[in-house]
This record gives structure tokens, C-alpha cells and sequence, in this order.
């Protein structure tokens, strides 16, 4: 392999990123200013819930050909081609991106460039923090222009993050020069045949933005719908499967329920938002402002619907809460509206347990104030409302009659129209789902 590669930040991206150009045979270093991380990466240690990733990590670690540093010095002198890969998350009380993770790892990098390179922003960013990105490297590198940057935005799905890298529907470009190109097109060569978009750099920073947009409008779309269909007795499941058959449409992220959360959609469709703002441009995303509403009005009826179930309040009421992470397949709370449900009726009176098959370490951490269970079964014994809210295999797959042997009452809201519910009520059980009668 002709360049060495580093990539700085070990969070989600940073570490799949990582372990998949090592798996591609590229020699990698990974920087993280964590310590303790560091320690753990390198001895294989995945601090993160990623289906398939912890094989790649080791296969990489063992073969010798991936490790992990925290010294800047040592990340510059090793690599020819940069990734960033550090977190953009929403700034407190704002809609608008933190992007100081960004610049300080372009300020602490860029006084250790002094030979030709590429550094390549792949973090989702506000358009127009690349080209004030690279007037800084330019500025602070030793190398001056020969220390290029360029833009390359991921497109990772969680739980499906090494086939997302090592298998990609497309990739863009953001360069300014044949050079920086050619290194890129060169880099991603062992990846086969791929569709390549070479673009400037706000084309490539909008990409991503408007492709978790897009997503996003499309959930809330189902979900607004799901609130009439509640209004009208209608069932929005019918509507979704419906509406699928047309190929203008079609049925992927058509499906009605608690809505989105995680780490990415929450916060870019609101820094979007923001910088449309400060661009002069903010009537053109007016509509995102609606489709965040709508997401967030899922929870409050999903607490709506289990206090209806409660008989009115949540007092003297067990609630058992099935799912903490914000989509299966994953350990991530962040944004959870699992989570968000079952504290909001903690906070509204109800005894709350909650279990899910993988995100338990991280809930209990972020919300101690909540009872956890060790299994789907503890987790609802003795409850007088059972809700649904990650739609996990395993609980897709339980068992009405074994829970039913266990609950107080036959009670159960269904937030991801994930079960069967002619199975559920055939078992005695009281169901209900949003958007369904």
C-alpha cells in the first residue's frame, strides 16, 4: 500500500473507519487524546456495541499492521493521509453544531505537517467549516499548502457500520485539486467498483446533512400520518404497506412508531437548520423545524397511550420498558426516545425497569434514578403496563404467554408496531400501538 493512514478521534466512526482501512492492508494509526481508550484499543478492546467490528479490530491490532497513540507528533510523522473523524454534537441550549472537537484537532495536528499530505475531514459539519478549516491548516502547517485538506463525509449506518465502509453505496469527494483526488481515488481503490462523486467542498458538506434530512422527513412523514390514523380509526401500518407498493415512495423508512433519536438525525437536521440560518437561507428548512415536532410528539404520546393503559395515572403503577439503546443493534442511548419515555414517566410517578440486551451499562450510567432488569422477563414482573420501545429480535420474538406469567395486568403498547398483534391479544393481552386502532 503506497500512503499510511491515521485517523484522529476513536469514537464511533474514528475506530470503524480504522479497523476497515487496516482490514483493507493499509498500515493505520489511530489517535484519541482518551488514555484509557487507547490502552484498551490496543490490546483489542472494542469500547463500543458494532456488530462484526471487534474481529476487524483484532485481525488489524494482531497483524500489526493497525495501533492507536495519543501524540499528535507521533500521528504526523507516521501518516500521508489524515482522517478526521471527531464528534460534532449539538451545541448546549442551541440548534447549531459544536465544531470546536473539529478545530481542535486541526490546530493541534497542523504545527506537526511539514511534508506533503492530505488531511481529510469525514465528521458532519456546518457547510462552510471546511473552507475556514483549511485557511488554518495552511496557516499553521509547516508544510504551508502542501499540507492539502479535503472533505470525504461518511455514511454509516449503526449496526451495519464495517459493511457501510467496506462495501459503500457511493463516495464523495470534496477536493480542490487533481492531487488531492487522485490520493483519495488511490486510497479507496481496494473498495472495487464504487460510485464517486468529486465535488467542491460545500457540496460535499451538504450531502450529508441533506441526506439525514431527507431520512428524517420521510419517518416524521409516516408519523404525522400515524396521528391522523388515530384520529380517523385508521391503521397506519395498512397505509405504510400501502403506500410502499409505489415505487415513487417506497417502504424503507416507512415504518410508523416512537420515531428517531441516536447520536446523528436529532442534531444534524438542527444544525442544518441553524446554519440555513446564519446563511440567510433558513425559510428553505422551515419544514425541518415540523419534522423534529413530530418526532418529539411520538414520546408524549407514547406516554399518553401507557398512562391510558395505567387507567389514568402512573402512581402506585409498575411500568416494565422493554429497549434503552435508540435503535436494535446497538448500544447507543444517545438521544434515546426509549429512554426519553421511560424517565418521563419515572418523573410522572410510575415504578420503571428497564431491560435491553446490550445498552443496560450505558443507561444505568446516564439514568440511575431507573430500575434495570437482567432479562425481558424480570424486567416486566409484576407490571402493570409493558411498553415496547427498541425493536430488538429478542423482543419481537417473546413469548405473550410466558410474559403474561409474570405481569400484574395484560397490558402492552406497542412503540415500534414491531409485534404481532392478533398473537398478543389472542393471549389475553390488552394492545395497543400508535397509529392503530
Amino acid at each position: 500500500m503506497p500512503y499510511r493512514l491515521t485517523v484522529i478521534g476513536t469514537g464511533y466512526l474514528g475506530i470503524t473507519h480504522a479497523a476497515c482501512m487496516a482490514d483493507l492492508g493499509y498500515d493505520v494509526l489511530g489517535l484519541d487524546i482518551d488514555a484509557d481508550k487507547i490502552r484498551r484499543l490496543n490490546s483489542g478492546d472494542l469500547p463500543i456495541h458494532e456488530p462484526g467490528l471487534e474481529p476487524v479490530l483484532r485481525r488489524g491490532i494482531e497483524s500489526g499492521r493497525l495501533r492507536f497513540t495519543t501524540s499528535y507528533e507521533e500521528v504526523a510523522a507516521f501518516g500521508d493521509v489524515h482522517f478526521v473523524c471527531v464528534g460534532t454534537p449539538q451545541k448546549r441550549g442551541e440548534y447549531a453544531a459544536d465544531v470546536s472537537y473539529m478545530d481542535n484537532a486541526i490546530t493541534s495536528l497542523a504545527p506537526f505537517l511539514d511534508r506533503e499530505c492530505l488531511v481529510v475531514g469525514k465528521s458532519t459539519v456546518p457547510v462552510g467549516t471546511a473552507e475556514r478549516l483549511a485557511g488554518i491548516l495552511t496557516q499553521l502547517a509547516p508544510a504551508g499548502v502542501q499540507a492539502e485538506l479535503a472533505w470525504n463525509p461518511e455514511f454509516l449506518r449503526e449496526g451495519f457500520a464495517v459493511q457501510d465502509t467496506l462495501n459503500p453505496d457511493r463516495i464523495v469527494l470534496g477536493v480542490r485539486t487533481e492531487r488531492a483526488e487522485k490520493v483519495l481515488r488511490e486510497v479507496y481503490e481496494p473498495l472495487g467498483e464504487v460510485p464517486v462523486v468529486v465535488t467542491d467542498f460545500p457540496t460535499a458538506e451538504l450531502v450529508k446533512s441533506a441526506a439525514n434530512s431527507f431520512l428524517a422527513t420521510k419517518i416524521s412523514f409516516i408519523n404525522a400520518m400515524a396521528e391522523v390514523c388515530e384520529a380517523a380509526h385508521a391503521d397506519v401500518q395498512q397505509l405504510s404497506l400501502a403506500l410502499s407498493y409505489d415505487d415513487r415512495i417506497g417502504g424503507r423508512f416507512l415504518n410508523p412508531g416512537l420515531g428517531f433519536g441516536g447520536g446523528c438525525l436529532p442534531k444534524d437536521i438542527r444544525a442544518f437548520m441553524a446554519r440555513a440560518g446564519e446563511l440567510g437561507a433558513d425559510q428553505a428548512l422551515t419544514f425541518l423545524r415540523e419534522v423534529d415536532m413530530i418526532n418529539m410528539r411520538r414520546r408524549a404520546r407514547m406516554v399518553d397511550l401507557a398512562r391510558e393503559l395505567a387507567g389514568g395515572s402512573f402512581h402506585g403503577c409498575t411500568v416494565g420498558v422493554l429497549g434503552a439503546a435508540f435503535k436494535p443493534n446497538s448500544d447507543d442511548i444517545r438521544d434515546s426516545p426509549a429512554l426519553d419515555v421511560a424517565v418521563t414517566i419515572g418523573h410522572q410517578g410510575g415504578q420503571v425497569t428497564v431491560y435491553d440486551p446490550i445498552a443496560l451499562d450505558n443507561a444505568r450510567k446516564a439514568h440511575p434514578e431507573l430500575k434495570y432488569g437482567d432479562s425481558a422477563v424480570e424486567a416486566v414482573r409484576g407490571a402493570h403496563v409493558v411498553l415496547l420501545l427498541t425493536e430488538w429480535q429478542e423482543f419481537v420474538d417473546l413469548d405473550p404467554e410466558e410474559l403474561g406469567a409474570v405481569v400484574a395486568t395484560r397490558r402492552i403498547v406497542d412503540g415500534r408496531n414491531a409485534l404481532n398483534s392478533e398473537a398478543w391479544r389472542s393471549a389475553g393481552w390488552h394492545y395497543r400501538a400508535l397509529g392503530r386502532p
